[in-house]
């Protein structure tokens, strides 16, 4: 009887928990459903821009001048005067003196050169007499002996070689007077072109040698920059290595950095060099500045609060654009957009990729400047994917534009 009893009990208690587990799943909420998530993937893209005009080639160089010479005079002496304007860092014009040596003695080697000369003419006269006595006495004894006249008599008997004589050594004396008065015409030493004292060393009492260097000049009216460009780069440059004939003149901008300004100054490729630098493998083209003293023109974002500008100074570090070739079609897109083995990766219309080999022309910052069958307005890949295929499918996601 108890075991039956116990029985039933446990039927019961097994039969509600069956009834409990029923009820609580009846009344559980149905869980949400979600569509699987979309395998096409997500792509970052940039803008593909068709280019217009000169592809741009660039560069750094230092400035140097067209012209420097050293300040030195031709004759010695003593220093008698200088000018106030011979100092470092002052302009000076061509034809202007820049110091004086006494000409005391310089005056005197002139005098003794004219009274020389003075001398050699009159000796020269002499001679010249002498020689028409000789002739008119030679003809007279000539004809009191009969002899014939074509006969050449003996030139010391007609004074022929003392005429001669008497004529080198008065040339002699001329020449002596010319290069006396040329040695004190040198006691003034005068600047050879417009330009900038770079350095002196002279005062008014010094004792100085023919050749002694006593200052430096550079040219100002030009300026120039050597710009180290890549043989891919320099073949960017218009008629760069046309030796022959009218050249076209390549346009350039130099920029420099004073302060947080950037002025600019216009430029024009000059010449490059026929050989690469042994060491770097480059070539060194020659960016000529006309105007270099010029005030530079402040970049637009900088030019407030400048009252002046500066010029451009030599041994400053500068930038160089060059404009270089214009193509009949090239195309300009980020440099994230070009891929392995100088392909982009562009997206059609219809979300497909399209792998478009391109040959790269520059790379210059962030962009780079490619040829090949892309189209002005699409979008290039620039991230988000490591491989694409020809017709992969692809989302544009938020980052997508330039």
């Amino acid at each position: 009887m108890r075991k039956r009893t116990g029985y039933l009990v446990a039927i019961a208690v097994i039969a509600g928990a069956v009834g409990v587990a029923t009820v609580l799943v009846s009344l559980a909420p149905e869980p949400d459903t979600h569509e699987p998530p979309s395998q096409v993937p997500y792509v970052n893209t940039a803008p593909i821009v068709a280019g217009a005009g000169p592809i741009p080639v660039r560069g750094a160089g230092t400035v140097r001048p067209t012209a420097e010479v050293d300040i030195a005079p031709q004759v010695g002496g003593r220093v008698a005067w200088v000018d106030e304007g011979f100092v470092s860092g002052r302009h000076v014009v061509a034809g202007q003196t820049l110091f004086r040596l006494e000409e005391a003695d310089y005056e005197f080697g002139v005098r003794q050169a004219e009274a020389a000369l003075a001398a050699r003419e009159v000796a020269l006269l002499e001679a010249r007499e002498d020689a028409a006595i000789a002739r008119s006495e030679y003809e007279r004894y000539a004809r009191r002996q009969g002899e014939d006249a074509s006969t050449k008599p003996n030139p010391l008997t007609l004074h022929i070689p003392q005429l001669k004589a008497a004529e080198a050594a008065l040339a002699r004396e001329e020449a002596a007077l010319a290069q006396a008065k040329l040695a004190l015409s040198r006691t003034g030493v005068t600047a050879p072109f417009d330009g900038v004292v770079h350095d002196e060393s002279v005062d008014v009492g010094q004792l100085v040698t023919p050749g002694q260097s006593l200052g430096r000049l550079f040219s100002s009216a030009a300026m120039e920059v050597v710009v180290s460009l890549s043989d891919a780069d320099a073949a960017l440059v218009p008629q760069i290595w046309q030796y022959e004939g009218v050249r076209q003149r390549v346009a350039a901008v130099v920029l420099a950095e004073y302060g947080d300004v950037v002025y600019s100054w216009r430029a024009y490729v000059d010449r490059a060099d026929a050989s690469l630098d042994a060491e770097t493998r480059t070539i060194d083209v020659i960016v000529h500045v006309p105007d270099p003293f010029a005030p530079g023109v402040p970049g637009a974002a900088s030019a407030a609060g400048r009252s002046t500008s500066p010029p451009l100074l030599v041994g400053k570090f500068v930038e160089v654009a060059i404009e270089g070739l214009v193509p009949d079609e090239y195309f300009s897109v980020r440099r994230a957009a070009l891929q392995a083995d100088d392909e982009i990766w562009m997206v059609r219309d219809d979300g497909t990729v399209r792998v478009v080999p391109v040959r790269v022309l520059q790379r210059i910052d962030d962009d780079v400047y490619v040829t090949g069958e892309l189209e002005d307005g699409q979008l290039a890949v620039t991230g988000g994917i490591r491989f694409a295929t020809e017709g992969m499918k692809v989302r544009i996601g938020e980052a997508g534009g330039r």
